[in-house]
């Protein structure tokens, strides 16, 4: 493994795997991974257009990921092998 392989540490967290659409009458739809997990609307979502074009690629990965808020907890692997999925 040669140094050039090795992400520099902020490149890390780079892409969270955020990305968003402005649809309809000013709705923020939030995706993560290509999958709808959130929806701003009105003043929130003017505000997170505001806020989203002064940053870079990295910042706006984080505000979306806030936006969200915590969808995701870490008891996804936990939830799969239930019970009710075998």
């Amino acid at each position: 493994m040669t140094d050039d392989t090795i992400p520099e540490p902020n490149e890390l967290n780079d892409d969270l795997g955020f990305s968003y659409r402005v649809g309809k009458d000013g709705l923020v739809l939030i995706s993560w991974n290509g999958k709808q997990v959130t929806i701003l609307r009105g003043d929130e979502a003017q505000k997170f257009l505001a806020r989203i074009e002064s940053l870079d690629p990295a910042g706006e990965q984080q505000l979306m990921a806030r936006a969200t808020g915590n969808f995701k907890r870490g008891n996804e692997r936990k939830a799969g092998q239930h019970r009710r999925n075998q």
